[in-house]
């Protein structure tokens, strides 16, 4: 029966309407409390909200970009001279481009027959049994032949494959780092299109040369020339050159463009920034390096130079969020700042309710149930009017 009463209280109590009550409380900490809320809240939509967000404004995050790199500089390597060709791949790119800094080469390999790397797992062996002949093995280099030879002028023995022949481990030559990297320039051409608002930007002045080489990238003095050093890169990154020369590493190249279109498109210029992506710690991911080999022929034999590359290779990463005022957006966030100072008088309400002594004076004051006032009786009064006699015409009934 309980049960029934609460769902009946309950079902009746959601067709109550309830009206708002205007209570002035003369309480100085209440009032202190309450226009430091409101003071809070306004300054949060005004600076916040509508300076620093600009949430007058429709935007856009999606822009359509375009990307062009270019290597530049001349190193001597030895008794060579390395240009572009040699160490840059690709040598005019996209949003990748990768320096080569040093190679570990493995010269004149071709198709045979020699010894596995003792590495390898199971490629150890004593006898011919312990080489399973065909097999292949994800880590090794090469398909067995199922002889177990002497692994080159070493006294142990490992199981004979069929590869390019010698394999890298034991014939790489490693060469001396290319330090004259660090002065190697990199020319990144961008530009980014906002279909929303119909303008088109690039980090190139319109009446500077398609390919700038005198200039370097300065965020004050040089804000048009997307020129930067490697050296320059490196730094900024945080990181040593002379260590990304031993291991390789890959940066990124952020082009963000923040552009206000309530000003001039003219002053809409991106910014760069620069961040290693790839892991910093000695473990075998960490760096970058890559493999290609050159082929040619030698008395109708075909060899190949293996070149294992370590190298610099950045990625450009574009950003793009524009901006202009607009009504719709301004009255939402204009309703969203006046809905939002209620919450004032809920915090005071709920402070009034729940810590001030005179909490339960309050409530009685605050909440009126209009069911509960006691019903005052209805008074009728009754007003007799008469015509010459005082006494009624008619008397029980009876004619006079």
């Amino acid at each position: 029966m309980g049960c029934l009463e609460c769902l009946k209280d309950f079902f009746m109590g959601f067709w109550d309407y309830e009206t708002p009550k205007v209570m002035v409380v003369k309480d100085r900490k209440l009032g202190v409390i309450y226009r430091a809320v409101q003071f809070l809240v306004i300054t949060y939509f005004i600076w916040h909200v509508f300076i620093s967000q600009k949430a007058y404004q429709e935007t856009e995050d999606r822009p359509d970009s375009s990307v062009y790199t270019e290597m530049r500089g001349v190193a001597v390597l030895g008794d060579s001279i390395q240009d572009t060709t040699e160490y840059v791949q690709p040598s005019e790119g996209g949003d990748v481009i990768t320096t080569i800094l040093r190679r570990e080469v493995t010269h004149d390999q071709r198709q045979g027959t020699c010894a596995e790397h003792y590495s390898v797992p199971n490629a150890k062996c004593s006898k011919d049994s312990d080489c399973v002949r065909g097999e292949i093995r994800f880590d090794g280099h090469g398909q067995k032949t199922g002889l177990c030879v002497p692994y080159y002028n070493y006294t142990f023995k490992t199981c004979e494959i069929k590869t390019w022949c010698p394999i890298e481990e034991f014939a790489v030559i490693r060469e001396a780092a290319v330090e004259q990297a660090i002065n190697f320039t990199v020319f990144i051409k961008n530009s980014i299109h906002f279909p929303k608002f119909k303008v088109l930007r690039g980090n190139i002045k319109p009446n500077k040369p398609k390919k700038l080489t005198k200039c370097h990238y300065h965020p004050e003095t040089n804000p048009y020339c997307p020129v930067f050093s490697l050296g320059f890169i490196a730094e900024q990154a945080r990181e040593k050159f002379s260590e990304l020369c031993r291991t390789g590493g890959i940066i990124g190249v952020v082009i963000n463009w923040k552009c206000d279109f309530d000003l001039d498109p003219s002053e809409c210029i991106p910014t760069y920034s620069f961040r290693r992506l790839d892991m910093r710690k000695d473990l075998p991911t960490s760096g970058y390096y890559y493999r290609f080999a050159k082929y040619y022929d030698k008395d109708g034999v075909e060899y190949r130079t293996l070149i294992k590359a370590y190298g610099i290779r950045l990625d450009v990463i574009v950003h793009g969020h524009a901006g202009r005022f607009s009504l719709i957006p301004t009255i939402i966030s204009a309703v969203t700042a006046m809905t939002s100072v209620g919450i004032c008088s809920i915090i005071c309400d709920w402070i009034m309710l729940t810590f001030i002594d005179k909490n339960k004076a309050f409530s009685d004051k605050k909440f009126d149930d209009a069911s509960k006032d006691p019903i005052q009786p209805t008074t009728t009064s009754l007003t007799l009017t008469t015509f010459g006699s005082n006494h009624s015409d008619l008397s029980d009934g009876v004619p006079l």
